[in-house]
């Protein structure tokens, strides 16, 4: 299963360690939307490659 995860925000150490718990033994991919200019067809394409999206606030 792959998992993307998507940052709304720089994540804290309760993020961090939620995200180390869901992604044991998955493959995974991230998406940082806390950039100047995030790339959003690339988001896209991630979206649809992955199994499962989860977006942390």
């Amino acid at each position: 299963m792959k998992i993307l995860n998507i940052y709304r925000s720089e994540p804290d150490d309760t993020v961090k360690k939620l995200v180390e718990i869901v992604n044991r033994d998955r493959e995974t991919d991230t998406f940082d939307l806390t950039v100047a200019n995030p790339d959003y067809d690339a988001l896209v394409d991630k979206i649809f490659e992955a199994d499962q999206t989860i977006c942390w606030w």
